[in-house]
Order: C-alpha cells, then structure tokens, then sequence
C-alpha cells in the first residue's frame, strides 16, 4: 500500500498570492439570504487585493446587498493540481482616483462588451492546497494476484 500522506499540501498566504498573480480566471461567489451565485470573472492581483472589471446587473447588484464574497482560483496538470480561495469584502471603485488606478492596470474584458465598474476584493482570509494527483489507492488492502 502506498503512502499518501503527502497527497494534499496546505498552501501559505505568500504562496496563495503567487498564485494567484499567476492567473487571470477566477469565480466570485456572492450570498444575498440564502441564495448563492457563481460568477466567472477575468481578474488581476493589484498588491493583496484582487479588482475586475462588471457590467451593471446581478453582480453588482448583489455585491452592494452583501459585500462578503468568497472567490476561487484553481489549475491542474496531468500530475498535480491547486485551489486557493479568498474570504472578504468586496466594493465598488467609486472615486475618480480609484477609477483611474484601476483604469492603468492590466485588466481589460475577455468579451465584447462595456464593463464601466471596478470592483476590489480585500482579503480577509485566504487559504490554500496543493495535490499530487495519482491512481485512488486499493481500498481495502487487497493485493491481486
């Protein structure tokens, strides 16, 4: 029987970030009562904080309801994969000074279309793990001959 011990590894907050930075695709997750909402969103890592880019509509609407969100960035191989998920406040980039440093960061649309709103999420919590992927071990310790 294999040793598995070191299938999941729990990421620091430094490496989470790393991450982080390293990719562009992540999913906002909102709450308003008790309905929950999934949102794909095209992201950049701005210091410790994460900022795109929405259109008027549910997201918005939802994140001015309850600025508490979660947001979860993932990636995988043929041989291992990783999962960090962010727990904070989002709002709304509102003042002409916080438009226009959200405007000189790399961050434009995936899609044609106008997205006029800057949001930021401020972490409170991020956590993190990384897996070595492989074959699910023999269940009950059976060899076959």
């Amino acid at each position: 029987m294999t040793d598995n011990a070191d299938a999941v590894t729990h990421l620091t907050d430094a490496e989470c970030f790393e991450r982080l930075a390293q990719h562009e695709l992540g999913r906002l997750v909102t709450s308003v009562g008790a309905v929950l909402d999934i949102f794909p969103v095209n992201y950049v890592l701005d210091g410790q904080t994460i900022v795109f880019r929405t259109a008027e509509g549910s997201k918005l609407t939802e994140l001015t309801i309850n600025d508490q969100v979660l947001f979860e960035v993932d990636s995988f191989t043929d041989a291992d994969a990783w999962s960090v998920v962010v727990r904070g406040a989002a709002a709304r980039l509102d003042t002409a000074a916080e438009v226009e440093a959200a405007d000189r960061l790399p961050l434009t649309p995936w899609i044609p279309t106008l997205k006029y709103n800057y949001v930021r999420v401020t972490p409170d919590a991020v956590s993190g793990r990384a897996f070595r992927r492989g074959e699910e071990p023999d269940r009950y310790g059976i060899q076959s001959y």
